[in-house]
């Protein structure tokens, strides 16, 4: 990548070294066309949206494209996902900051929540009365500012175990000014919350140790901690509804995201009654339980695999 190119040319220099390197994508981009492009706009400092057609004949000087031919190798040598190199990553049109300290965001429940003000997602579940959500397992704040966004009549109590991770997402509630609605709180579990909610979010740790040991480099830079889910990725997920109910108001929802668990969730709560939301994953990735099926359920849910109650 030398020599008085083209922006156009940079850029299918670019997708074609990611492409015979094998990285791997799913950390904001699907292909390396979509990477290179965000790799190296980013680099040169031109805004991710630009018109790619309209600019492509753009000239690139020969420092730019050393140093994005730089950023494109060490994309390749480290495996680390793009936005650890850029420090930021984008969800549902919103940015963020990130770094290692959390997982990329991601999370499909962002999907449900951006959904909500059009009242085909998720408010149709809510009390009028809605105004206390809890993000537990918040990472880098993401899912608990776009709630924020969502629903301007609510608070948010967003918690992490990771104090890492908290530091994170308070960069992320003041650069989108919402220091007055958002608390984070350095919680493990239920373990330091206090109160009931109208609603819960959480995307916690759900894959399964078999799908962790087959995750590629991209996946593995990540934190474990917000990954592992334990044997049948359901570690978390029972400390969680084991004690749901009780910090949850009489109208609350919880809304889980287990990824591709539905079968181990299944076997792991065969009697609790959920609702699967659609997402762009399909219907089995995302669930819904009241409190009402929560309380009902309770006697029949399995106990908390961690040893004191919170």
């Amino acid at each position: 990548m030398s020599g008085g190119i083209t922006l156009a040319a940079l850029l299918q220099q670019a997708e074609a070294r990611l492409q015979a390197a094998g990285v791997s994508f799913g950390h904001g981009t699907t292909c390396a066309r979509d990477e290179a492009a965000w790799l190296v706009l980013w680099r040169l400092g031109l805004p991710l949206d630009l018109d790619l057609d309209a600019h492509g004949q753009r000239p690139v000087t020969p420092e730019q494209a050393a140093a994005v031919a730089a950023l494109i190798e060490e994309r390749i040598r480290t495996r680390k996902p793009a936005a650890y190199l850029t420090g930021e990553a984008w969800l549902q049109g919103v940015p963020f900051d990130v770094d290692e300290r959390v997982i990329v965001p991601r999370s499909l429940l962002a999907e449900l929540i951006a959904a909500a003000p059009q009242a085909d997602a998720l408010d149709p579940w809510l009390s009028p009365d809605t105004r206390r959500v809890l993000d537990m397992c918040t990472g880098n704040g993401s899912l608990a500012v776009l709630a924020a966004m969502a629903w301007p009549d609510v608070t948010v109590d967003a918690s992490d175990i990771s104090t890492g991770a908290l530091s994170v997402a308070a960069r992320n509630v003041t650069r989108h000014g919402l220091q007055h609605r958002i608390r984070l709180l350095h919680a493990d579990g239920w373990r330091g919350l206090e109160g009931r909610y109208d609603l819960i979010l959480c995307n916690p740790p759900y894959v399964n140790r078999a799908s962790m040991a087959a995750l590629p480099p991209e996946y593995r830079a990540e934190p474990a901690l917000a990954l592992d889910g334990g044997d049948d990725g359901m570690d978390f997920v029972r400390h969680l509804l084991a004690h749901a109910a009780q910090h949850m108001t009489e109208h609350g929802v919880l809304v889980l995201e287990i990824g591709h668990e539905r079968a181990h969730f299944e076997a792991a709560f065969p009697t609790l009654p959920v609702h699967w939301l659609h997402t762009s994953a399909g219907p089995d990735a995302v669930l819904l339980v009241t409190h009402e099926a929560l309380t009902l359920a309770q006697p029949d849910l399995p106990a908390d695999p961690r040893a004191s109650t919170p």
